[in-house]
Formats: C-alpha cells, structure tokens, sequence
C-alpha cells in the first residue's frame, strides 16, 4: 500500500485551499500535490499529476467543477473525485452523481468528516453527507414511483418473501420504511420514541442484514427486493 495519498485540490478562492490543504496536511497519509481555481486547471491537473484523489469546487470560472468530473471520468484514469460545495441543492447533487463524482460534502463538514470521506472513497466506496444521502434515497424513490406507475407488468418480490429471506425483525422492517422515506435517525428516534442510540444500532443490524453499506445500496436493494 502507497505511503500518501495524493490529493489535488481545485477551487477559485486560493483562501479556501489554503484552510483545506492545511486540515488535511494534519493527516500524514494525505499529501496535496496540485492546486488549481478553475475546471480547466483540474482537468490538466489530473492529466499530469494522476493524483488519487480530485476535491473539486462546483462553481468556478470558464468550466465548472461538475462538468470538469464529467470530462475526467471520461477518459481513462483512477483518480476519484469528490466535490466540495457550499450548495446543498438537489440539483448539484444530482449531476455531480451523473458525472460519477465518489463524494459530495459541504464546506461547512467537520474535519473529520473530510477526512472520512477521502478514506473512504480511496478505498473504492462512495460519500455523501447525510443530508446529501437523504436527497439521493428521495430522488431515487420518485424514480421508483415513476417507473412503477408506468409499467405495471413489472413483477416485484412481494415483502413478506423478502423480509423472511433477510431475518428482519418488526422493528428492523418500520426503521426500513422511516430510512426510505429520508428519516435521519434523530427523527426515527422521535417516531418511535427510541433513543436515538437503539435506533442507530437498529439500522446498524439492518444493513448487515442486508448487505449494504451506506442508504444509497440500501434503497437501491430495497428497489430490487420490492420494498418500494
């Protein structure tokens, strides 16, 4: 396994790569190789560095960060991209997805969120915020409702067959349907009125259960078994 992970950080306000490169060169297996304030630059960045890792600003003069992901990941090459923005609106979210971005986070995460985000998509797996998840898992349930409206042939694995298949217990099954309709756990916590803590763990032995790791697979795996 490599020493560093090298990291390219692309954002127009040289202030904000500067508070960025500082937090992560707290970490000693983070190390920031190139700086660039606008989607051309990361582009070229990219090409010539092959960093690990592209944190990536969504708006930036003469090209955007999203459609500067898009082009990357069009071309050949294991950089993993992360955008970081200010926005949390549906729309960015989405197409940062579309272009195969691995992560989305807010300026405002905390360092360790940051930092868990990098690990973790350098080590293959998406990030996204919780709130972010929550607008993901929603979009993907009016996909579902649209599909299902439009092709009633489909046939789907009833609840009952998949509940059995997986073990879900009663409680596991509510938790379930409260995460699909965007519930934090806080707000489970309240509905249930269970600490949010018993809910935490819950949802920990539910996905377990259902082999997925984060509320993306878990709705995507949800879809395929007939829960929504």
């Amino acid at each position: 396994m490599k020493d560093n992970i090298s990291i390219v950080l692309v954002d127009d306000h040289s202030i904000v790569r500067d508070g960025i490169k500082y937090l992560l060169e707290e970490d000693e297996n983070l190390k920031v190789i190139g700086e660039g304030s606008n989607g051309l630059e990361a582009i070229e960045l990219v090409k010539q560095l092959q960093p690990d890792i592209l944190i990536i600003d969504v708006r930036m003069p003469e090209m955007n960060g999203i459609e500067a992901v898009k082009t990357i990941n069009s071309k050949a090459t294991n950089t993993k991209s992360i955008v970081l923005s200010m926005h949390d609106s549906e729309e960015y979210i989405l197409e940062s997805i579309e272009a195969n971005a691995m992560g989305y986070l807010l300026k405002d995460a905390s360092k360790s969120e940051v930092l868990k985000a990098i690990h973790t998509v350098y080590n293959g797996e998406k990030y996204f915020s919780g709130d972010i998840s929550n607008i993901i898992v929603n979009n993907l349930l009016k996909k579902t409702t649209t599909a299902s409206l439009s092709n009633t042939t489909t046939q789907e694995l009833p609840k009952e067959t998949s509940t059995k298949k997986h073990n879900l217990t009663k409680k596991e099954i509510e938790i379930l349907e409260l995460v699909l309709l965007g519930k934090t756990n806080k707000e489970i916590s309240e509905v249930l009125n269970k600490s949010k803590r018993t809910i935490e763990t819950h949802r920990f032995n539910l996905m377990k259960k259902m082999d997925v790791k984060n509320l993306i697979e878990l709705s995507s795996k949800a879809k395929e078994l007939g829960f929504i």
